[in-house]
C-alpha cells in the first residue's frame, strides 16, 4: 500500500510539471515607467527600534529625564537627583556625593537596553557633562563590569576621567574591553578626593557606528536593501496615543543633550507584552532620518501629526485638535520644509546647517496623518492640503485610506483624498494568507486618473502563525507581482515593521530582527531585497493566455511580473502551489530575424520548511541562490520548485 501511494505521488507530480504554463513577454512597447521609490523602508519606533535599535547610544535614560529619574540606573551610596541643569529641556543631573567613610562608595550603574553590549577589541566611545560645583577637581572611574562574573574582577575596561572647574563642560573616554559580553553594565564611582561631581548626558556609543549615530548592522541592512523611499518616524507613534505624546519633529532636532524625552506609546499598548521603561529619547531625530536617507539613497518620506490622536484610543472629539485651532501643526509641516529644504539664511535652514549639513535634503515627499478614518480625517486634512500646495507645490502629499485594505472607511476615503487633491494614497494590509493570495489583480482595476498608490504597510499575517516564517516572505512575494504590474498606479511600497529586538519586541512579523551584538535577516528581507535589486525602469506585459497571471482560478497558484532594465529583462515568478511548475518564456513583439534573448541567470529563492525562518544563532537558514540559467531565442524555457520565488535575468540580444 506504501510503495502504491508513492507512486501515485510520484505520477501526480510528474503530471503537474509537464503541465507547461506558457508566458508572453511583449517587448516592443514598453509599459509604466517604475518610479524609483518603488521600493522601500518604513521606520517606526517599537520593538525598541531607534533606542535599544538602530539608534547605537547603549545608555539607557542617558540624561535621567524618565518619570523616575533612575529608572535604567541602579545609584549607591549619596546620589541626588537635581533639576537644574544645563539644559532647559533636559534639566536633570546626577549629584554624587562623598559617601563619607573610606570604604563605602558612591556611584551609579546603568543596565543598558536588555544589557550592554560590547565586543572585546573594540572601541566604546563614552562621553558626559560634568562639573565640579564647589569648584577644584574631582573626577570618576568608569567600568564596564559583568556583575555575575566568576573572574578576579567584575570590571573588563576601566578608564579614569578628571574633571574640573564649576562650568558645565563635556568629557570624553574611550573604553577597550577585553572581553565580549552582550549583557554588560556601565559602572561610574566618584573618586580621587571625592570631591562632590554632577553628571548630565551619560553616553557610551560603539566606536564603529556610523556617523557615530547608527549601529552599523543594522543601518547596513537598511542599505542592502536599495531602498527608493525612507518613511518616518513611523505611524501610530506619530499620532501618539494623546496629543501631548505625539511625535514632535521640533523637539527632536539640535543638540541632543537638549532634544526632551517623550512617551512612547508603545510603552503600554499591549499589556501582554509591557515595556515600563520604553521611552523616545529622540537620539534618532529627524535630521538623523533625513541623514540617513541620504546616505542609503532613498527619497525621505516624514510623516506629521494632523492634529487627530489615535482613533482606536480616543472616541471622544475633545482628544483632537479642532480644525480651526489647526494652524500651529500646519507651521510645523511648513518648517519641516524649510528645515529639510531651506537657505541657511532661515530660520529652519540654518538650524539644519548648524547641525553639520549646510546643503538642503532636498525633501520632495511629506504624509499629513497616519491611519485616521471618518470624516474628521478629511476635515483635518483640507486646510493642510491648501496651504502646503499654496506655498510648496513641489511638494507631495500622502493621504491616507484607513487603517484597513477594505470596507466602509476605505472605500469612503480614497473618493475624499482625490476630491481634496492628495498625490498618493496610503493603504496598509496586515492580512493573512488567503487575503495575499486573492489580491494579485487588487490594482489591475483602479483609477488611473486619481491619486497614486503608497502600500504604506504590509505583511502577510499567517492564521495561526503570526511570526516571521518562508511562507509568509513567499505571499508577499506574490503579491508584489501585482504591485510592480500596475507601476503606473502604485508609486511606493513599504513592509512593516522594520525593526524588533528579539527581548522587547510588542508586534510581530518584523523584517529585521537582532539582540544587543548579533541581527538576523528574516526571508522577507530577502523577499524585499530581490524587489528592491531587480527593480527595472519600465513594466513590461506579461500575460498566460491573454491575461496577466495574479494567482487566478486556473494559473494553479503562478504570480508573474517583468521589467525591462536597460538591455536586461527582469522576469519574477512567485509558484504558491505544491508542486514543481514548467514554464515557457515566450518573447514577442520581436521581428522575425531578431535573435531574441539570452538567459543570464536566475535566484531561486524556496524551502520546505515553510513554517520556520531564519534565527539569530543561524542568520543564512534561508537565504536566497543564484544559479546558472541557460537558453536563447525567442522562447526559453525553465522549471520552477514548488513553493518557490524566482527572478529570472535575460539579455536582449
Amino acid at each position: 500500500m506504501k510503495k502504491t501511494i508513492l507512486a501515485l505521488t510520484a505520477l501526480c507530480a510528474a503530471i503537474a510539471l509537464h503541465a507547461q504554463a506558457s508566458f508572453d513577454i511583449e517587448l516592443k512597447k514598453v509599459g509604466a515607467p517604475i518610479q524609483p521609490t518603488m521600493y522601500g523602508i518604513f521606520f517606526e519606533d517599537i520593538n525598541f527600534a531607534a533606542d535599544g535599535g538602530l539608534y547605537a547610544e547603549l545608555v539607557k535614560n542617558r540624561s535621567f529625564e524618565f518619570p523616575y529619574a533612575l529608572q535604567g540606573w541602579k545609584a549607591f551610596g549619596r546620589v541626588e537627583i537635581r533639576e537644574d541643569g544645563p539644559f532647559d529641556r533636559c534639566p536633570h543631573y546626577a549629584r554624587l556625593m562623598d559617601p563619607g567613610h573610606g570604604a563605602k562608595q558612591t556611584g551609579l550603574d546603568n543596565e543598558g537596553f536588555f544589557g550592554i553590549g560590547v565586543e572585546a577589541g573594540k572601541d566604546y566611545n563614552f562621553s558626559v557633562w560634568a562639573r565640579v560645583p564647589e569648584g577644584g577637581e574631582g573626577s570618576i572611574r568608569v567600568e564596564l563590569v559583568n556583575t555575575s562574573s566568576n573572574g578576579e574582577n567584575q570590571f573588563f575596561a576601566q578608564e579614569q576621567v578628571s574633571i574640573s572647574g564649576r562650568e558645565w563642560k563635556k568629557y570624553t573616554a574611550v573604553l577597550k574591553p577585553g572581553v565580549t559580553d552582550p549583557k554588560a553594565t556601565l559602572r561610574i564611582f566618584l573618586d580621587g578626593k571625592r570631591s562632590t561631581v554632577d553628571l548630565e548626558h551619560v553616553s557610551l556609543m560603539p566606536g564603529d557606528a556610523i556617523a557615530g549615530i547608527y549601529r552599523r548592522d543594522l543601518a547596513q541592512a537598511l542599505a542592502d536593501l536599495h531602498p527608493g523611499i525612507f518613511r518616518f518616524p513611523g505611524g501610530c507613534i506619530v499620532e501618539g496615543t494623546d496629543l501631548d505624546t505625539r511625535y514632535n519633529w521640533k523637539n527632536s532636532v539640535g543638540p541632543v543633550e537638549n532634544r526632551p524625552l517623550n512617551e512612547n506609546r508603545w510603552e503600554y499598548t499591549f499589556p501582554y507584552r509591557f515595556f515600563p521603561d520604553y521611552f523616545q529619547s529622540y537620539g534618532l531625530g529627524f535630521y538623523e532620518f533625513f541623514l540617513l536617507s541620504e546616505m542609503i539613497g532613498s527619497e525621505p518620506l516624514p510623516i506629521l501629526s494632523c492634529g487627530l490622536a489615535c482613533q482606536f484610543q480616543n472616541d471622544d472629539p475633545s482628544a483632537h485638535v479642532p480644525v480651526d485651532e489647526l494652524q500651529p501643526y500646519i507651521q510645523d509641516a511648513l518648517d519641516l520644509i524649510e528645515f529639510a529644504n531651506g537657505n541657511i539664511d532661515t530660520k529652519w535652514g540654518a538650524l539644519r546647517a548648524e547641525m553639520g549639513h549646510p546643503e538642503p535634503f532636498n525633501l520632495k515627499f511629506m504624509g499629513i496623518g497616519n491611519e485616521q478614518w471618518g470624516k474628521t480625517f478629511p476635515e483635518h486634512l483640507a486646510p493642510f492640503v491648501e496651504a502646503l500646495k499654496r506655498e510648496h507645490p513641489e511638494i507631495k502629499l500622502v493621504g491616507s485610506a484607513g487603517p484597513y485594505p477594505e470596507g466602509e472607511d476605505f472605500d469612503y476615503l480614497w473618493p475624499e483624498m482625490k476630491r481634496l487633491g492628495a498625490d498618493l494614497v496610503d493603504e496598509h494590509y496586515y492580512r493573512p494568507e488567503e487575503w495575499f493570495l486573492s489580491q494579485g489583480a487588487r490594482y489591475d482595476s483602479y483609477d488611473r486618473k486619481g491619486p497614486k498608490v503608497f502600500a504604506g504597510e504590509f505583511a502577510c499575517h499567517g492564521t495561526g502563525r503570526k511570526y516571521n516564517h518562508f511562507h509568509a516572505s513567499l505571499l508577499e512575494a506574490a503579491l508584489m507581482t501585482g504591485i510592480e504590474r500596475n507601476a503606473d498606479i502604485v508609486h511606493m511600497a513599504t513592509y512593516a515593521p522594520l525593526f524588533a529586538h528579539v527581548e522587547g519586541w510588542q508586534w510581530r512579523p518584523d523584517l529585521i530582527w537582532y539582540d544587543n551584538l548579533r541581527s538576523m535577516r528574516t526571508a522577507s528581507w530577502y523577499v524585499q531585497q530581490l524587489y528592491g535589486l531587480y527593480k527595472g525602469e519600465n513594466v513590461l506585459k506579461l500575460t498566460m493566455g491573454g491575461v496577466p497571471v495574479t494567482g487566478a482560478e486556473g494559473q494553479n497558484g503562478l504570480f508573474a511580473s517583468a521589467v525591462k532594465d536597460g538591455g536586461c529583462i527582469y522576469v519574477k515568478v512567485a509558484n504558491t502551489s505544491e508542486s514543481a511548475q514548467s514554464l515557457s518564456f515566450n518573447f514577442t513583439g520581436l521581428k522575425k530575424k531578431d535573435p531574441g534573448v539570452k538567459a543570464l541567470k536566475r535566484i531561486v529563492f524556496t524551502s520546505d520548511r515553510l513554517y520556520e525562518d531564519n534565527t539569530l544563532d543561524e542568520p543564512e537558514a534561508f537565504k536566497p541562490v543564484e544559479e546558472a540559467f541557460s537558453g536563447e531565442g525567442q522562447t526559453v524555457g525553465a522549471v520552477v520548485p514548488a513553493m518557490s520565488f524566482n527572478v529570472f535575468v535575460f539579455e536582449k540580444e
